[in-house]
Order: C-alpha cells, then sequence, then structure tokens
C-alpha cells in the first residue's frame, strides 16, 4: 500500500466527515444567526473554513490524479479514474454552485441563496461518500 493512497483516502475520509456535518448543522444554523450581523459571521466564516478544508480538498485532489497516472499494484484503474472523476464533481460544485451562493450570503443573509447552498451542497455530500466508500473498496483489495 503505497503512501499516495493512504493521504489520498484519509484526506476523503475526512472531508466526508466535514462535509456531513456542513451539510446537517452547519448551513441549517445559518438562519439561525440573525440578519444584522450575518454578513460579517459569514465572512469570517468563509476566511476560517478555508484553513480547515482547503488543504485536504488539494491533498485529496493531487493524491486522485497520482494514483491515475501512477497506479499501485493491485488497484483497478477504473476505481482510481471514478475517484478522480468524483473529485472532478466536487471541485466543479463547489466553484460553479457553492462559492456563488456564499458570495451572495457575504453581503447579508438571503433566504434564497441560503436554501439554495443548503440543496446545492447534496452533491457534494454524495460526491464524496461516494469517494469515501471507493477508497474502502480501493484499500480492500
Amino acid at each position: 500500500m503505497t503512501l499516495v493512497l493512504l493521504l489520498n483516502a484519509a484526506a476523503t475520509w475526512f472531508m466526508t466527515g466535514v462535509i456531513w456535518f456542513v451539510q446537517l448543522v452547519h448551513y441549517p444554523q445559518f438562519a439561525g444567526v440573525g440578519r444584522d450581523g450575518f454578513g460579517d459571521y459569514h465572512r469570517r466564516h468563509t476566511r476560517l473554513t478555508t484553513w480547515v478544508v482547503l488543504p485536504p480538498m488539494i491533498v485529496e485532489a493531487a493524491t486522485a490524479a497520482w494514483l491515475v497516472a501512477r497506479p499501485p499494484a493491485g488497484a483497478a484503474a477504473a476505481l482510481l479514474w471514478a475517484g478522480l472523476a468524483l473529485v472532478a464533481v466536487i471541485w466543479l460544485s463547489t466553484f460553479l454552485l457553492q462559492v456563488p451562493r456564499h458570495n451572495q450570503l457575504a453581503r447579508g443573509f438571503d433566504d434564497t441563496a441560503c436554501a439554495r447552498l443548503c440543496r446545492t451542497n447534496w452533491i457534494r455530500t454524495a460526491a464524496w461518500t461516494a469517494r469515501a466508500f471507493l477508497m474502502f473498496v480501493v484499500l480492500a483489495r
């Protein structure tokens, strides 16, 4: 088992836990912050959350690409490619769907933007959950 494979699995499993917490607890709590200070709250949230999620997302993406380019012995190429495709889904969803909603919310609370953020975040939640399962399968082989 390679270090790259273990790093990929660790980053994926970490982010799977984070995304489920965000989906079920954190994003739904936005509505309870209050309109008056929401813009400042959200800007701090975005800045601080970036420090938690960006490093493992980068590790996950880099190691997923590495695994496709240099698959470990016994690893099914189709599973590694599927994992990389899920990383692409996660990053595309983040920058095309969630970031624009966060940009709206940084200007102040907006019911529609918050609802869309919660709804579209299910894409990332599903993709990371699928990756977590996929990594179990890859490691089990």
